[in-house]
């Protein structure tokens, strides 16, 4: 309940002091490329529920159909305003409205896509009986993950055999270390990164 709390408070907060920045990068968007602001695409949340996670849209329309996982930060199907969108993370900000909604918090586990969550062990499966986050562990160490899978002359192979479970190991830690303090410094060392 605390951690809700905290949530609502905040993510409201960053959305009302970040929203002039918002506008400004949705306009971006809209004027870079065709298409709309936002993308929206289908996760796996908690306990199983199927959501749609928003994020503001850095590739061309459709670009989807070829491909669920982006490989290095020059893959054609990127936007322009896209590239700078994702090297800063900027297109995630939108997911404070998944947060508000409850969808989401500001830590926990990033959602996966159904493709892959399909392939989880029933192990790996306890990650989601917590909320996903927009931040976590796993964002942390593989933040240059598309730079990556760039370098594997087969990303999805590489995706499934060696990143995805690194990540769902640490999503592990997570939920055995989670608690105010945990997320906070978790937010923190996020902050730091981006910024670096």
């Amino acid at each position: 309940m605390l951690k809700r709390l905290f949530d609502i408070v905040f993510s409201f907060t960053g959305f009302i002091v970040l929203s002039p920045l918002l506008l400004v990068l949705g306009l971006w968007v809209i004027l870079g490329s065709k298409g709309g602001m936002f993308y929206r695409q289908e996760r796996i949340g908690r306990n199983g529920k199927v959501f749609r996670l928003f994020k503001f849209r850095s590739m061309y329309t459709n670009s989807d159909k070829k491909g669920l996982l982006t490989v290095g930060g020059r893959d054609p199907r990127i936007t322009p305003a896209g590239y700078y969108l994702r090297r800063y993370k900027l297109d995630e900000l939108p997911q404070l409205l998944n947060v508000l909604i409850g969808d989401m918090s500001l830590v926990g586990p990033r959602p996966e896509v159904k493709k892959y969550v399909d392939l989880y062990t029933p192990e790996q499966r306890k990650v989601l009986l917590v909320r996903p986050g927009i931040t976590d562990y796993a964002s942390l160490e593989y933040f240059e993950e598309n730079d990556l899978l760039a370098r594997s002359a087969d990303p999805e192979k590489t995706y499934i055999e060696e990143i995805m479970p690194a990540k769902l190991r640490l999503n592990e830690r997570y939920i055995m270390e989670a608690g105010l303090l945990t997320d906070l410094k978790i937010i923190l060392r996020t902050l730091k990164r981006i910024v670096k």
